[in-house]
């Protein structure tokens, strides 16, 4: 096999890792282990977790694989930008619905508060999608690194060597997307940008 496609099949396994979903559960994982919210029961937290990753993670790359398969498209093709509007649409529903079922269940609004901040970026992804194609993947890396900065300045840690991971994680993560031609250099600092920025804001305010 030659380097090149090794290359190659390292992107996609780092694209296929790093989807465009995990922001909610990474951020409720910092957020239960590095603030007070560490000290609730590991039952709760557990189901908390389990039940964000449903509805944020395995709920809408179900739906998005079945939708996918329906139009006999590869994943290449189905990245293309006139061709995402159904797979945003499907996450932005299965994102409201977890936040509807976290405030069912009394779930205190402060661990919603980071899966409305992935909701947000979803939607303002999906909506600069009409006209571009930005990244999602780094949006969502980007995310958490806003995620970090913002439960830094809640409970006064220093975030640097987890944001080095972060900015780390999103140098690989947007090289594999330019490798595999799926975005460009602007593209993929695009992305990083909302998703930080509207992380950052969303979980402040």
């Amino acid at each position: 096999m030659s380097r090149q496609k090794h290359i190659i099949y390292i992107a996609r396994a780092l694209s296929l890792l790093f989807t465009p979903f995990y922001l909610p559960v990474i951020g409720l994982s910092v957020l239960f282990t590095f603030s007070y919210l560490s000290l609730l029961p590991w039952l709760y937290k557990i189901e908390v977790v389990s039940l964000v990753y449903f509805f944020t993670v395995l709920l809408p790359t179900f739906m998005i694989y079945l939708y996918r398969k329906c139009q006999r498209w590869s994943l290449i093709e189905l990245g293309r930008r006139e061709r995402r509007a159904v797979p945003y649409l499907i996450s932005i529903v299965c994102y409201f619905s977890c936040i509807y079922l976290m405030q069912l269940l009394c779930i205190p609004r402060f661990m919603g508060s980071i899966v409305v901040a992935a909701l947000i970026v979803q939607i303002v992804c999906a909506i600069i999608n009409n006209w571009w194609k930005i990244s999602t993947h780094t949006a969502a890396i980007g995310g958490v690194g806003g995620a970090l900065l913002a439960f830094a300045e809640i409970f006064g840690y220093n975030p640097i060597g987890w944001l080095c991971v972060v900015i780390l994680v999103a140098g690989l993560l947007g090289s594999s997307r330019m490798i595999l031609r799926q975005h460009s250099l602007q593209q993929v600092l695009a992305g990083f940008g909302v998703g930080l920025v509207c992380a950052w804001g969303t979980i402040l305010l």
